[in-house]
């Protein structure tokens, strides 16, 4: 059975409440906008950035990296007036940690509509981070105009393809994907099959103790297919990580915390830095959501997430800020 969490999304109704812009950064302050994930003995936890009696601790695993997602640089819609603010705020975040982080993966929808100064806008505040070592994926948004070309030179010199890669960390091996690139009917990802072809190579000499860390921007399991929030192909590209014991897989895109155990793999997907979307079928459609203000720290809360490899265990810890 599927192990699910939305409490990490911020709603907000800015026509209603009256919140200036100061308390709206605070209310995102609040939700812990990216997750710092650990490896301790070839184990995958991943902790909420908004709960620091947990960070300085975790952070002296033998590897540690932040995920962060779906910036939308260049939204400036209701649900969030200010999306400057919000990254800065997840920047501020990874900067109180004691220990910096190794890394940081952004998992897509860095930018809006994939214009040059979005992406200068995201590169600029990303810079201020105390993890030097940036890693991207596409999402949709940033490959609106030509086709990713942009992205691949900013982002993707020395990837595959549209802008697919691996690399090694402390043992740990990533592998970055690409989704977005042919999407189906209904808007449902796409990899393709000179993706899964290359994949299939990536992980075929690993040794099965080998811990794998997948991202990618839209999900790789079937979370709302009505509303494109899933990948068509996923399957075969999960089939060649059945031999490894730890498999993790982490996307962006819904905009909201979610997580899934299947056999060995961990899948979460990660809270927007932007704005939050509806629940998988609670809304006609998937878009920016609000809610009234006095409803706000009842739907915000603090997740922590534990993958134990040997027992092949998720623990999803809630709490709310009510």
């Amino acid at each position: 059975m599927p192990l699910q969490n939305n409490r990490g999304a911020i709603l907000f109704d800015h026509n209603h409440d009256g919140i200036d812009r100061r308390g709206f950064l605070k209310c995102m302050a609040w939700a812990g906008t990216g997750a710092l994930c650990v490896v301790q003995g070839g184990v995958l936890k991943s902790y909420s950035l908004s709960d620091p009696s947990h960070l300085d601790k975790a952070a002296k695993g033998e590897l540690s990296f932040v995920q962060i997602s779906d910036s939308h640089m260049g939204f400036n819609k209701p649900a969030n007036p200010d999306v400057v603010g919000t990254l800065k705020a997840a920047v501020q975040k990874i900067n109180a940690l004691t220990v910096p982080p190794e890394f940081i993966l952004h998992t897509g929808d860095i930018s809006h509509l994939s214009k040059s100064e979005e992406f200068d806008t995201v590169d600029q505040i990303l810079q201020s981070a105390s993890a030097k070592d940036l890693f991207f994926v596409p999402g949709e948004h940033d490959v609106l105009e030509d086709d990713g070309k942009q992205y691949l030179e900013r982002y993707g010199k020395n990837t595959k393809g549209a802008g697919w890669y691996s690399f090694d960390k402390k043992g740990v091996h990533l592998i970055g994907l690409v989704n977005v690139m042919n999407l189906k009917a209904g808007g449902m990802g796409s990899l393709g099959a000179e993706q899964l072809q290359w994949l299939e190579h990536d992980v075929r000499d690993l040794s099965k103790s080998t811990p794998v860390v997948v991202f990618a921007h839209m999900p790789l399991w079937n979370i709302y297919p009505e509303w494109g929030w899933g990948t068509d192909d996923s399957a075969q590209a999960l089939s060649y990580l059945k031999r490894f014991g730890s498999v993790t897989v982490l996307n962006g895109h819904i905009h909201q915390t979610m997580q899934k155990v299947e056999g060995n793999v961990t899948f979460h997907t990660a809270a927007s830095t932007a704005f939050p979307q509806p629940h998988p079928g609670a809304a006609p459609s998937p878009g920016p959501m609000k809610v009234p203000a006095e409803q706000l720290r009842a739907l915000l809360g603090v997740t922590d997430v534990n993958y134990v490899r040997k027992r092949r265990a998720l623990a999803v810890i809630d709490s709310t800020l009510a």
